[in-house]
């Protein structure tokens, strides 16, 4: 007969064995990229301070729910050794980077008027969609290393 070998696998946090991080991975992405969309539209609107609240509900969105990932992420870092590469660290530091700078952002976009957005708002919403933009390919790349054909 043979034998069965019986490894201990450590999991992920998740809900029923699904990683919880994947689900929320897109959030923050899609509400900073966002948020950096709707700061180009004010400047070409003219002032219209619609677009504004659309950023700040955007960057609050993308501030909560980029919270919680920072947490899931940190602890699927020290849980999974498969993660503790350079681009998972890397990928993580550019995850609280951008957090940091949307944060700011948050800051500046609490502002009155134009100076809400322009120039320092729209400057540190292009900082913030790039690095999280960077770190979902990061992060898809060391989620996803060797699984490809």
């Amino acid at each position: 007969m043979a034998e069965t070998v019986h490894e201990d696998h450590v999991q992920r946090v998740g809900i029923t064995r699904h990683p919880i991080s994947p689900i929320l991975l897109p959030v923050p992405i899609v509400c900073f990229v966002g948020a950096l969309i709707t700061d180009l539209t004010y400047d070409s609107s003219g002032g219209n301070l619609q677009w504004v609240n659309f950023s700040s509900w955007l960057i609050a969105a993308g501030l909560l729910f980029g919270g919680i990932l920072v947490v899931l992420m940190l602890i699927d870092l020290i849980r999974l050794p498969q993660l503790r590469s350079r681009d998972g660290w890397a990928g993580f530091v550019l995850l609280i980077a951008a957090w940091v700078v949307e944060l700011i952002n948050s800051f500046v976009h609490a502002r009155d008027g134009w100076t809400a957005v322009v120039p320092l708002g729209l400057i540190l919403s292009v900082i913030g969609a790039l690095q999280i933009l960077i770190f979902g390919w990061l992060w898809h790349e060391t989620r996803y290393e060797g699984a490809r054909p």
